[in-house]
């Protein structure tokens, strides 16, 4: 039963504090911006440095989720992803993802790279070619902002 828990949160995009988030991960950054009420009166500790993260181009740093397009390799956590043959993350928590028929991960990446800043949105999402390195070997992988199951909560709310 957990296994198959995890394997399920992963498909999802569910993020699990302490394991796929830490205390140096922001809000925006976890894309959980959409959990916060900035209208709350008398605001919230660390408001301004959320607002600070709100707009376009401001974030370099993002949790992605990857989906290996070979559904014969698995992971586990550790593994390297690239994004155009440049490093710019690893892979924090894995499983197998059987309605997405692959094995399934969140990985925080860096915009450009570790040495770079450059902003992360979709576009760069999706514009980049991804690999994960498993064992040595590079797989092609997918990667998206949006959960790759279910990303309009459609089944969620039916």
């Amino acid at each position: 039963g957990l296994k198959a828990l995890g394997s399920l949160r992963l498909e999802k995009g569910y993020r699990d504090y302490g394991h796929d988030l830490d205390n140096l991960d922001t809000l925006h950054e976890a894309g959980l911006g959409f959990t916060a009420a900035f209208d709350k009166p008398g605001g919230f500790v660390g408001i301004e440095a959320a607002r600070a993260q709100r707009g376009p181009g401001v974030l370099t740093r993002r949790l992605v989720q990857v989906l290996l397009t070979d559904p014969e390799p698995l992971l586990y956590h550790g593994e390297v992803v690239y994004r155009d043959g440049v490093v710019v993350g690893d892979v924090r928590a894995a499983s197998y993802g059987h309605t997405l028929g692959g094995a399934v991960g969140l990985s925080m990446v860096q915009g450009g790279g570790a040495d770079a800043g450059e902003p992360i949105n979709s576009a760069w999402v999706n514009s980049g070619s991804w690999e994960v390195d498993v064992a040595g070997t590079r797989y092609p992988a997918r990667a998206s902002l949006r959960p790759l199951y279910d990303p309009k909560n459609e089944r969620i709310k039916a």
